[in-house]
């Protein structure tokens, strides 16, 4: 949500960052009109405020002195009719520039470059050595269902496309990888983590709470709403309505809508371990095998809520964190700084880590880590109090995945595969796993 007072005094700079973005400036056409409308109409009626003020004041003067008031009569309930149309004139004035604010997607930061699709992305930094095998490599699907760790048929037949089954050592697997990814957050600096304070919030949330960070109104068609409350109607944002989270940046965003923090401390920083849902409306034929577009997945998210002062340096340190649980299980993978034709509506800068998959000789998004600024904190409501001033301001917000596990999953089953089709836990994950060492072929029941 961009601050009105900000457009107006920008508009050139604005529509700038817009077209940058991708973004059609013709969308502020008609901006200035309608913000000079709305402004007039509220001068107007404040001014004609003023003159049935003075007016009933008069009639006051008149009745006490026993004189025909008929006259003020009529002309005050004149005035209070014009007042009423400028009001309601003004209202809807207001209501436009705000869906129109509503619509557009957040400014890139000045260090973001320029481009248009994911192609001019720019790598900042590779991790880790290819591995070589002297064999074919596979694809995570293939090394999944010949151990018997993965099931996508009997999932299937459970609830559709786009799901998984996990079974023995593979669910294991998932469960001591989000372990790992927890136990590594929320450890104290000083015992070589990262401080972050465990959050275990609902999955389901209302639309209010989808709208503080971003996806409502725009991007309802790619998130599962509840019928418990009847159909989600675009502009009505509830509180009693329930939408399975794409993210747990959702819940742990919003745990300070509509208050104000106290950050004299510094950042607060929360990480959270979920279920995400998505429908994966517009990937239709993509990414069709395994475990890479999923309508259910598990992921461990971190959320910061800082001092605009400190958000990039935070922003440095949040993506870190992400990096550092690949390079603890020895996947490679790369940092990509996006354009800003391919960064997310809320975002105003944001890396990519995309880790390497031999299966596929591909790098593939594993992490997302964004610094959000004020957008999320304006839609949503979150201010901190600056020291020495007795005005409250908005926070900046970021998020990342720390990592995103289905896709760590994968890429493990990718990276340490064997030649005899048995894969090798990395060593991080070997107290999670009770101190297995190998994945190898496990039966569970056949099909008769």
């Amino acid at each position: 949500m961009h601050d009105l007072a900000f457009v107006r005094a920008n508009l050139p700079l604005v529509e700038e960052k817009l077209r940058l973005r991708g973004v059609d400036p013709g969308l502020l056409q008609g901006f200035s009109d309608l913000d000079t409308a709305r402004r007039s109409a509220i001068t107007e009626a404040e001014t004609l405020k003023a003159q049935r003020n003075a007016l009933s004041a008069e009639f006051g003067r008149i009745k006490r002195e026993g004189g025909d008031v008929a006259l003020v009569a009529t002309q005050t309930t004149s005035l209070k009719e014009k007042t009423d149309q400028l009001e309601a004139r003004a209202a809807d004035a207001d209501l436009r520039l705000r869906e129109l604010l509503e619509s557009l997607p957040n400014l890139p930061s000045d260090d973001v470059p320029a481009g248009t699709s994911e192609h001019d992305n720019v790598v900042q930094k590779t991790w880790g050595k290819i591995p070589t095998f002297d064999f074919p490599a596979k694809p995570h699907w293939e090394i999944g269902e010949n151990l018997g760790i993965l099931d996508f048929e009997r999932a299937a037949k459970i609830s559709g496309a786009r799901f998984v089954l996990q079974l023995g050592s593979g669910a294991r697997l998932e469960r001591a990888l989000a372990n790992f990814m927890l136990d590594l957050h929320t450890r104290e600096p000083k015992n070589g983590g990262h401080g972050y304070v465990e959050v275990l919030p609902p999955s389901l949330v209302n639309s209010r709470s989808l709208y503080g960070t971003g996806q409502l109104p725009k991007f309802a068609e790619d998130l599962f709403h509840a019928d418990d409350k009847g159909p989600y109607v675009p502009g009505q944002l509830q509180e009693s309505d329930h939408w399975l989270i794409p993210t747990a940046e959702v819940p742990v965003t919003n745990i300070f809508r509509d208050e104000v923090i106290d950050l004299t401390n510094g950042s607060i920083s929360f990480t959270a371990y979920t279920s995400c849902y998505r429908s994966e409306a517009g990937s239709h034929g993509k990414d069709t095998r395994g475990m890479i577009r999923q309508h259910q997945f598990q992921k461990v998210e971190l959320v910061k809520f800082t001092r605009p002062e400190d958000s990039a340096a935070e922003h440095e340190a949040l993506t870190h964190h992400a990096e550092t649980v690949l390079e603890r299980l020895g996947l490679p993978y790369r940092r990509m700084l996006l354009c800003t034709g391919d960064m997310g509506f809320s975002a105003a800068k944001t890396y990519d880590l995309e880790v390497w998959l031999p299966g596929q000789q591909t790098y593939r998004e594993i992490s997302s880590c964004s610094n959000f600024e004020s957008f999320q904190a304006r839609r949503a409501n979150i201010k901190y109090k600056p020291e020495g001033s007795k005005k409250s301001e908005f926070v900046h917000t970021l998020n990342g995945s720390g990592l995103a596990v289905g896709r760590t999953y994968l890429a493990i089953l990718e990276n340490y595969q064997q030649a005899d089709g048995s894969v090798r836990i990395p060593e991080a994950l070997q107290p999670y796993m009770n101190g297995e060492t190998l994945i190898r072929k496990q039966s569970f029941g056949r099909a008769l």
